[in-house]
């Protein structure tokens, strides 16, 4: 069975954690133990993640240099993504070798994604990335630096460009790989973002954040991969977030899930990419928690998201005219 596993923040950092190397560590450990069960059954397994806290730390403190060093510019976005990459696949890697059994590789890819350098997102930024802020820090920082901001839970955070990934770069490296029996870890925070320059074949980098779950998507489908699976801090996908009717669907279609509608940087690119791995491939998605990894792939726990369902008559989706908040607000990208 070909996996791709899509590991959300919470698996590098628990929601009102300081992002520290020993915190990041603890958490990584944790995720390692889950991941090397599913790998210790799959002789095909890869590995995505998200990179929001970090890149976002990292956009800080190049910032700040700039500010101390006037004549110096600051790292893009795309160069910090690339260290983001190697930092957090580095972690993932280590702790994943020391829990699986002797012999069984893993191997962490820096993964260029092509997207389109007139795609819209550039004009209208909505990924979130970096720490959460209370009001009055958001009135220090944010503003000295015109940020583009979003409300995350009873904070705020910054938000920049993500434009839709097109081309996973680097497929014959990844399939060769898995070819191999190893363990791979590739497309980190959406991986690094890279266009096309007019009229000609170069690339360049971009100053731009892609959702990690809509290039594990992609990834998914290019890979011809059996099951999806979108690991993150939430039960799965909820309807009436915070009303008394509030629930976690067990399973629902691509064309239930349609129905509603799901913030942008938390649900919503969630369900977009495991509707576009269903309607692609026909194949499953799941939405859940990391820690019930296993009971997902069993079919236990999550949303389990299938292109047609044998229990849909008996349950369907609620009526998208129902008025909802539709999705709980999950960990940090």
């Amino acid at each position: 069975m070909k996996l791709v596993i899509a590991i959300g923040g919470n698996a590098l950092l628990r929601r009102g954690q300081a992002l520290t190397a020993s915190n990041q560590l603890a958490s990584v450990r944790l995720a390692a133990l889950q991941l090397a069960r599913v790998a210790a059954q799959h002789a095909e397994l890869v590995l995505t993640h998200g990179n929001g806290p970090q890149v976002g730390l990292l956009a800080l403190q190049a910032s700040a240099y700039a500010d101390s060093h006037s004549d110096l510019p600051a790292f893009p976005l795309d160069v910090l993504g690339a260290q983001t990459e190697g930092m957090i696949g580095y972690l993932l890697e280590q702790e994943l070798s020391n829990a699986l059994p002797p012999g069984r590789q893993v191997s962490t890819l820096l993964t260029r994604v092509e997207v389109a350098a007139d795609d819209p997102a550039f004009t209208h930024p909505s990924k979130p990335i970096g720490p959460v802020y209370s009001e009055d820090q958001l009135q220090t920082i944010a503003a000295a630096k015109d940020w583009k901001r979003v409300r995350d839970g009873g904070g705020w955070r910054r938000v920049v460009a993500s434009p839709q990934p097109l081309h996973v770069l680097g497929m014959p490296s990844i399939r060769w790989l898995l070819e191999h029996g190893v363990v791979v870890i590739a497309c980190g925070g959406g991986g690094i973002p890279v266009a096309r320059l007019p009229g000609r074949s170069e690339m360049r980098g971009v100053e731009a954040v892609i959702d990690k779950d809509l290039c594990s998507a992609n990834l998914a489908i290019e890979l011809d991969a059996d099951c999806l699976i979108i690991a993150t801090d939430v039960a799965g996908v909820c309807l009436d977030w915070g009303l008394a009717t509030q629930h976690v669907l067990a399973q629902a279609t691509p064309e239930q899930l349609a129905q509603h509608s799901f913030a942008d940087g938390s649900m919503g690119p969630k369900v977009a990419a495991a509707c576009a791995f269903v309607n692609a491939t026909g194949r499953r998605a799941v939405i859940g928690p990391l820690e019930q990894i296993e009971a997902m792939l069993a079919g236990r726990a999550g949303t389990q998201i299938k292109a047609a369902l044998p229990w849909a008559a008996q349950t369907p989706a609620p009526a998208a005219s129902q008025p909802r908040p539709a999705a709980a607000p999950d960990s940090r990208p």
